[in-house]
């Protein structure tokens, strides 16, 4: 199953790869076995995608979610504030998330040899364990203009660089976390509409939260652009989504959201009804593809969803997305 995952083109494909994907975590990954089978479900019983229970992702916290035969490759780590528990995600066979992020970018974006990427990610960087710091470096490495670097706290390197890859006509993408790039446009200002501007989120403590359409219209002026593209990823996922603007997500063919009740969990939302979203990425293979997340969505009937925000009693994130 895992072979073909990245051919996946249509719901039918997705719910019999979701299906067996399903049967293989039940059978092998102990945590989510114990799970299922504290709320009473029967395996046998799930037919479709949508019927597939979801662990909670606070497991991610205090527990080791990964095939019980499988050891890790590489463990990614959530950020948090000190003290905080952060979570952990074990990850068995890095391919796969490579395999996954790699088609997804191009996917949105193209090829990478022909993107020059630039980062701005200061507090990723200074700590270990980041899956998006894995993603970017792989980007990095994989483009093939001579521009594409990190940026720590060097923003006139930065707007030097901008201005010359504009110059040139180069397709650029910038990934800042949400501080940074305000930073960055404190002190510099650009006309450049042909940018893409991809905001993490999260403003780490360093900045006073901001609802997003006072943070994109910020950031559009600075950099001189139409829009601001966003991505929903999360230590515990091994896929993203992308927005091109108006925080309006997509995912992958491999990847896909639901929204549950925030009363009633095991109760999913019909489209435009606002509750917590719940993410099936494929490529968790070999830890958990069913996740309950704490934060708070709408869904489209185009297949595009919004992030609204997060649980009152749920943890601040080192990535939370911002508020509405």
């Amino acid at each position: 199953m895992v072979a073909h995952l990245f051919d996946i083109s249509d719901d039918d494909q997705f719910n019999v790869a979701a299906l067996a994907t399903f049967r293989y975590q039940y059978e092998h990954t102990a945590i989510y076995r114990q799970y299922v089978t504290y709320l009473g479900i029967q395996p046998a019983q799930i037919d479709h995608y949508t019927k597939i229970p979801f662990l909670p992702i606070q497991f991610f916290k205090t527990q080791s979610i990964i095939a019980d035969d499988k050891t890790p490759e590489i463990t990614f780590t959530s950020s948090g504030t000190t003290g905080m528990v952060t979570s952990q995600h074990q990850v068995a066979d890095i391919q796969l998330y490579e395999r996954s992020f790699r088609n997804a970018f191009e996917l949105f974006y193209g090829n990478v040899n022909d993107i020059a990427v630039l980062a701005l990610l200061p507090s990723y960087l200074e700590r270990t364990g980041s899956s998006l710091i894995y993603m970017v470096d792989d980007l990095i490495r994989a483009s093939q203009q001579k521009e594409s670097n990190y940026f720590l706290y060097n923003h006139e390197d930065l707007n030097q660089t901008l201005q010359e890859l504009q110059v040139k006509g180069t397709k650029t993408i910038l990934i800042g976390v949400t501080y940074a790039l305000l930073d960055f446009i404190d002190t510099y200002r650009l006309d450049f509409p042909e940018l893409i501007v991809m905001e993490t989120g999260g403003m780490k403590g360093q900045r006073k939260e901001m609802v997003r359409h006072e943070l994109h219209a910020l950031l559009c002026k600075g950099f001189g652009t139409t829009a601001i593209h966003s991505e929903y990823g999360m230590t515990e996922l091994l896929s993203q989504g992308y927005s091109y603007g108006q925080g309006l997500f997509k995912t992958p063919p491999w990847m896909k959201i639901l929204i549950r009740d925030t009363n009633d969990p095991l109760t999913l939302l019909d489209n435009k009804k606002t509750g917590a979203i719940n993410v099936i990425d494929l490529a968790n293979y070999y830890s958990c593809s069913f996740i309950a997340t704490q934060d708070l969505g709408k869904y489209h009937e185009n297949g595009d969803f919004e992030i609204l925000g997060r649980f009152d009693n749920a943890d601040i994130r080192g990535c939370n997305l911002l508020v509405q």
